[in-house]
């Protein structure tokens, strides 16, 4: 196999059969992460499951229900793998002391999947708090890796959805972060519309509820977090176009930046298609 740090710094393929089968070797042993969704889709999760298995903290009946599982999940969607794989890992090792240090050792493993394996153990543990998911989270929203920090904010959103409302104001101090991925993942994981993800209806008919929360991002000097202000008020404007036209004439009023310039422009963009 062609040296890794090599193969670590490969440009994605644009289709599958044209992923090198040394890549496709490399990301079943888990040695590899995924660069682009493409490579994402063609990693076999029973494969990956047996290459990764000797360098995790189970037991034997846990490692064989677990691999069974992921075994039964061959013919499911991606994303639907993914949640249920975490789940399995949450439920076989729910009451085993070995749980966090296996989840530990997933959450910094080189695969982005394992990586997103572990994400999604937090999503199927109903005992944690909207806090707590917030913290634990946080990790695989500033990952290098661009898959996992999608998945990140699906972990959350996904079992906490009405928290995001109730308690919007917790996600303000990630969007004060100085990372810049931490702002992102704030907005992101509050769009009413999420993507692949169920929507948010409260903020969809309420859209001001976020208003303090998109404020603090207004002027982010950061285009990945400006992209994700504007699509968020972007999807507000779909079923509330009174008030994200209110709104970013407001911000333009108040600080004429080039990059609340920018927000807005974007964030107007279905408005402007149907004028």
């Amino acid at each position: 196999m062609a040296d890794l740090e090599t193969l670590r710094a490969r440009k994605g393929a644009v289709r599958r059969s044209e992923v090198p089968s040394n890549v496709v070797a490399g990301l079943n042993r888990g040695e590899l992460e995924s660069v682009n969704l493409v490579e994402f889709l063609v990693i076999d999760h029973v494969k990956l499951f047996k290459a990764v298995r000797p360098t995790l903290s189970l037991e034997d009946a846990a490692a064989k229900k677990i691999g069974a599982a992921i075994k039964r999940l061959a013919s499911e969607g991606v994303m639907q793998r993914l949640v249920a794989t975490g789940a399995a890992f949450h439920e076989t090792l729910a009451d085993s002391d070995a749980r966090e240090e296996v989840y530990q050792q997933m959450a910094t493993h080189p695969s982005d999947v394992v990586r997103n394996w572990a994400a999604y153990m937090d999503t199927a543990d109903t005992k944690l708090t909207f806090a707590k998911r917030l913290q634990r989270a946080r990790k695989f929203a500033t990952d290098p890796n661009m898959g996992v920090r999608e998945i990140a904010w699906m972990c959350v959103r996904l079992p906490a959805a009405d928290s995001i409302v109730s308690d919007i104001e917790r996600l303000h101090p990630l969007a004060r972060n100085k990372n810049h991925l931490a702002r992102r993942f704030a907005i992101e994981v509050s769009r009413p519309c999420g993507v692949w993800c169920k929507h948010i209806p409260d903020l969809k008919k309420r859209p001001e509820i976020a208003e303090e929360l998109l404020t603090l991002c207004r002027e982010d000097a950061t285009k990945y977090v400006q992209d994700s202000v504007a699509n968020w008020l972007n999807d507000a404007s779909k079923t509330r176009p009174d008030y994200v036209q209110e709104l970013c004439a407001r911000w333009l009023a108040e600080c004429d930046s080039p990059h609340t310039r920018r927000i807005t422009h974007r964030a107007l963009r279905t408005l402007r298609k149907k004028a």
